[in-house]
């Protein structure tokens, strides 16, 4: 086997003992190791691909880690990984006990700022080069690489607006390839692409007129070009951007023309680019796509209803209604605080919004959730999609804490649909229109129902409802899709065993609630959200509020952020897999 530059680095430091003439080989062979190795582990292609130089360059010119580098979100982060000690790793990337799919602090020093959502690089770059500066240490180099969808977020603004009016020796890196997972959109938009390799700034250069030293653009694949640029930039003190043109998927024909389908595209044949097709015609829908078909099914028919994504039209699914009725569907960016007001906006003039959004990004609107929405009680739809654990992405992207922080704001619904079925039921009775704000939360992946597109029907507010009712000491009371963990677990038994789902986390069912606590001994709660302030907590509440005595027991994520695995692991590890069910049923029954 040919002996290759990459199989000599192990660390940054073995980068800098090659010359800068074989730099252009190690990229080939860097973008050819993470093509192999995401080929078969799956994980982001695209956005690696397209940085490929960029990663090299960095770690050639600055003294990383003593220096320090930002990855903004990490989608890009795979060459970093690579050439900073984890080569020999890479291949446990995102899989149980293996490293992080992004960038993460306790894995390693280079990891200078753990990420996984957008737009954070900037505002931390800024403050670790005022405490440089603090410290009395003027040489140290912070460097943020950012791309232009992240760029246009709120955040970043925030950054640059603050690092403008000040002298920290900060690089901002602008890799501008046009795209983030979906195309990028917005007025910055339409101003960056005007800027090609070789332009030169005009006057009212929007970077320049917030106080930062403007450089570029320059091709962000010419090795010797990002070189020279860099090494110049380092001399130059305060803060400063260096704008570079890459193409996302860069080396695999298939990740250029389609940048969309491998941001991260599975299981691929490495040599030809071509996606490992999995036969899906006889499986049931994923539950996003149940929501995007669901929506344009309400939207034909009525024409209030508005659709509002940050940044998520394919993942979340509202693709559909975007393409066929785009003046009501619309993407606005990585901006989840803007998109929740906006939604908020539309809903005082009678309109339907519903705003579809990642669980752990809905995080990022907490303000406007309650501000904006709740406290004056709009009746603002929120799609909540990812919620539960969602896999390989791990503890940035898990939508575990939904359940806590919503339930604790007066005049919010919120309800966890068992199937695709009480989905729809659910999207079209919030569509009749609501007097309050409601949060429908649903997981990544497949549901169970193969033939889902039944007749919609009205479903009653803060209802549950009694899956299987028996004779025994013990219950279940489940909420969301793990009511079918729980179903699984009771018929593995064959024992007595009665099943409670409750659609509607809040308001709850109390007097249903009362009943059950009345006739069992023992109750075991399930849900795919933290323990803390959850599902379980509200029904150990209704206990204690009405003096019953009985055995409540909590399943559900513990207070801990759980780590990358697939699915079926973390469920295995929070106690919530059928098995895990199962073992807990049979351990109370007989106590």
């Amino acid at each position: 086997m040919k002996e290759t530059l990459l199989s000599h680095i192990e660390y940054p430091d073995d980068l800098r003992k090659l010359s800068i003439d074989q730099l252009p080989d190690l990229a080939k062979e860097l973008r050819d190791f993470v093509i192999h190795i995401v080929a078969t582990k799956e994980g982001h292609l695209g956005a690696s691909l397209g940085v490929i130089e960029l990663t090299i360059a960095l770690h050639y010119i600055f003294d990383t880690p003593n220096d320090l580098l930002v990855w903004d979100v990490g989608h890009q982060a795979y060459p970093h990984k690579i050439l900073t000690g984890r080569k020999n790793q890479f291949h446990t990337n995102r899989q149980l006990g293996g490293i992080s799919g992004f960038p993460k602090r306790s894995e390693s020093n280079y990891d200078t700022f753990g990420v996984g959502h957008s737009s954070t690089s900037i505002s931390a770059v800024l403050g670790m080069a005022i405490a440089s500066k603090l410290k009395g240490n003027t040489t140290k180099q912070h460097i943020a690489v950012i791309g232009d969808a992240s760029i246009a977020s709120g955040m970043a603004f925030e950054g640059l607006n603050h690092a403008g009016v000040t002298d920290a020796n900060m690089l901002i890196v602008l890799n501008d390839n046009s795209i983030g997972i979906d195309p990028s959109v917005g007025a910055l938009k339409e101003y960056l692409t005007k800027a090609k390799v070789g332009y030169k700034p005009k006057a009212d250069n929007i970077i320049e007129a917030l106080n930062f030293a403007y450089f570029g653009p320059i091709d962000g694949h010419d090795v010797s070009k990002l070189l020279e640029t860099l090494e110049k930039l380092k001399s130059i003190k305060g803060p400063k951007l260096l704008h570079i043109i890459t193409t996302k998927g860069k080396g695999l024909k298939q990740a250029e023309e389609n940048q969309v389908t491998y941001h991260a595209p599975g299981k691929f044949d490495a040599i030809t680019g071509t996606i490992i097709s999995k036969n899906n015609s006889e499986l049931p829908p994923k539950f996003q796509d149940v929501f995007g078909h669901t929506l344009l099914e309400l939207a034909r028919k009525n024409k209030k209803i508005i659709g509002i994504t940050p940044a998520m039209p394919t993942g979340s699914s509202l693709k559909y209604m975007m393409e066929e009725i785009p003046d009501r569907a619309f993407d606005v960016g990585i901006a989840e605080q803007h998109a929740v007001t906006l939604a908020a906006g539309m809903a005082t003039q009678g309109m339907i919004p519903f705003c579809t959004i990642y669980s752990t990004f809905l995080q990022r609107a907490y303000d406007q959730i309650i501000h904006d929405v709740a406290l004056q009680n709009l009746a603002v739809i929120f799609c909540v999609d990812r919620a539960g654990l969602v896999g390989a992405d791990g503890a940035t992207h898990h939508g575990v804490f939904d359940i806590a922080y919503l339930s604790c704001i007066p005049n919010m619904i919120v309800a966890a649909p068992a199937n695709e079925i009480e989905l729809r039921n659910l999207l079209y009775t919030a569509s009749l229109g609501l007097a309050q704000p409601i949060a429908i939360r649903y997981p990544r992946g497949r549901g169970t129902i193969i033939d889902w597109q039944t007749t919609m029907k009205k479903v009653p507010i803060g209802k549950g409802r009694c899956l299987r009712k028996e004779t025994s000491t013990l219950a279940i009371i489940s909420t969301g899709t793990l009511a079918i963990q729980a179903s699984k677990a009771i018929d593995i038994i064959d024992e007595k065993i009665s099943h409670y789902h409750f659609c509607f986390i809040k308001p709850l069912d109390v007097t249903l609630i009362k009943e059950i606590l009345q006739k069992y001994d023992t109750i075991i709660t399930i849900e795919d959200g933290v323990i803390k302030g959850g599902f379980g907590s509200a029904i150990i509440a209704v206990a204690n509020q009405y003096y019953f005595h009985s055995k409540i027991i909590t399943l559900g994520v513990p207070d801990q952020f759980i780590h990358h695995g697939t699915i079926q692991e973390l469920y295995e590890i929070c106690g919530i897999s059928t098995e895990k069910i199962k073992d807990t049923i049979l351990k109370n029954s007989y106590d």
